[in-house]
């Protein structure tokens, strides 16, 4: 018997293959695709996944001679600590979950909302030269931003201060104010980071098909009406799984600029799990410590990522998983 009357043979009797061997000949069909592949994994492989035993030292006390299997096992001690005894971790990481759902509440929006004001410039030139400027300070780091941002808000000579001065009202120590400090690492994080997040958008809004735009101008739709039942409606995907991930960072508030922001006057309302790790495991050297915030954060932030994605999934949209 040949090959065909096998095959027909085997079709007959409603025999099915394994999927094992559908994907094992895709595989072999890709085979170059996987070598080219390969240092992507090796790369992830030694420097993310191997270094993930380090998580043992929240659960030991750790010693940098005894190393991390010679370190004493202490359970979660670490964790009992953190959470019953310690008297300044609630208040870390209230002030943490703030400056995020801040950051979340006004800083996501606001990438969104500009690229749909400049998906609705005509002017080409203007457009560029818009867009260039405002995702020139995601290229700068912070501790340049910070020399600027104390130089705009000081006191003395800044001429944020100076306008208020023309209006009679006194000058504000935006910095070192525990009531203006929040609202001025949103509004400079936003303008940071919103040019740059707007890249992505106008990326998605280039996929939106030009004919339904014709047919919403027949029907005598208006720009507006255009924008909420065709425009938004179409990166409603994107903007989805930006939130997603968005979310799953609601524990990191920024360590980067809250660290050259910030001073003890406003330890109140600033200090969060970044900075906490850094003064108790790179000053102090709590590594066991530190180790059980990080792991903390981390359960955190993959247990928000997973339940958002169910949800956003259960309303019909499409997920990051």
């Amino acid at each position: 018997m040949n090959r065909a009357n096998v095959e027909s043979a085997v079709k007959v009797q409603g025999y099915k293959r394994p999927k094992w061997t559908n994907t094992w000949r895709e595989y072999k069909k890709n085979k170059y695709l996987f070598f080219m592949l390969f240092p992507i994994l090796m790369w992830y492989g030694i420097f993310h996944y191997g270094p993930m035993y380090g998580i043992l030292i929240a659960f030991k006390d750790f010693s940098p001679i005894r190393g991390i299997w010679g370190s004493e096992w202490v359970g979660f001690e670490y964790f009992e600590f953190l959470f019953f005894q310690s008297p300044d971790f609630l208040r870390i990481l209230k002030n943490t979950v703030i400056i995020s759902c801040y950051n979340i509440i006004f800083g996501f929006p606001a990438p969104i909302i500009l690229a749909l004001l400049l998906n609705e410039v005509r002017h080409g030139l203007f457009k560029r030269v818009a867009q260039s400027i405002t995702y020139i300070p995601h290229f700068f780091s912070w501790v340049i931003l910070t020399g600027l941002i104390m130089m705009m808000l000081s006191p003395s000579e800044g001429p944020i201060n100076y306008l208020l001065s023309l209006v009679n009202i006194e000058p504000i120590y935006f910095l070192a104010d525990s009531n203006y400090f929040r609202p001025t690492l949103v509004i400079t994080n936003i303008w940071k980071e919103v040019g740059w997040g707007t890249i992505i958008y106008l990326a998605a809004l280039t996929g939106i098909d030009p004919t339904l735009f014709e047919a919403a101008k027949i029907d005598g739709a208006s720009r507006l009406k255009q924008v909420w039942h065709i425009t938004i409606p179409s990166i409603l995907p994107v903007i989805t799984i930006l939130f997603i991930l968005q979310l799953g960072n609601i524990l990191n508030a920024g360590f980067d600029q809250i660290f050259n922001l910030y001073s003890p006057t406003v330890y109140n309302v600033s200090d969060i799990i970044d900075t906490y790790v850094y003064r108790a495991g790179v000053l102090n050297g709590q590594f066991g410590l530190t180790t059980a915030v990080g792991l903390f954060k981390n359960i955190i932030g993959i247990a928000l990522v997973l339940g958002t994605n169910y949800i956003v999934k259960k309303m019909g949209q499409e997920g990051v998983l």
